[in-house]
């Protein structure tokens, strides 16, 4: 008898332990299904505003530096942070989001599939990386030469390369480059992942 009860209290717990757990995993989807919707409502209303800011601008002008208007804007109230930094720790956030709602669903792509987006995501990688090394080098430079010079001008830089009528902000590639290259290196490791589970299996 007591075999018996015992065998229902352990039946009983694990259903309870189930269901938390479930539950648990039901609140976390929300979470990042919010999270999710909240950064893509932020890149939208960045990307829409830095659009109509730069076309104005060079309507006006004939000539836009791109990035400079993520860069010099800074949200809600000037000495916070800067637009673009808002644009690089969104686009983060919400490719993590996506990898953590839509992870299983790696589990479903044929293992051929699987090394064509590894190769995909390695070369995006590995691109970002240099990108990023070199807007960063670019940016450190301009720097020294103004501290040299006795000037203080970290943001409102621009290189006139490879078209002089579209000049780009190193702030803002140095930047945008770094978020790319860690949602290649973190879409690698899941690929990479996801392909050694299966060997295993």
């Amino acid at each position: 008898m007591n075999f018996i009860i015992k065998i229902i209290k352990l039946g009983v717990s694990n259903i309870m332990r189930s269901s938390l757990q479930k539950n648990d995993e039901k609140r976390a989807r929300t979470i990042f299904l919010v999270v999710f919707y909240f950064c893509a409502t932020t890149m939208f209303l960045i990307t829409f505003y830095s659009l109509y800011v730069s076309i104005e601008e060079y309507l006006s002008t004939g000539k836009v530096v791109i990035g400079e208007v993520l860069v010099n804007t800074e949200f809600p109230f000037p000495g916070l942070a800067k637009l673009v930094t808002y644009l690089m720790i969104v686009t983060v956030v919400g490719w993590y989001c996506v990898t953590k709602l839509g992870a299983d669903k790696v589990n479903t792509i044929s293992e051929s599939l699987k090394s064509i987006f590894q190769l995909i995501v390695l070369a995006i990688m590995v691109i970002s990386l240099y990108e990023f090394i070199y807007n960063f080098v670019i940016w450190n430079s301009f720097i020294t030469v103004d501290a040299i010079n006795g000037i203080i001008r970290l943001d409102d830089i621009n290189v006139p390369y490879p078209n002089p009528n579209t000049p780009w902000n190193p702030v803002f590639a140095t930047k945008m480059s770094l978020s790319a290259l860690l949602i290649s290196a973190h879409g690698f490791y899941i690929i990479s992942r996801h392909k050694s589970q299966d060997k295993i299996i």
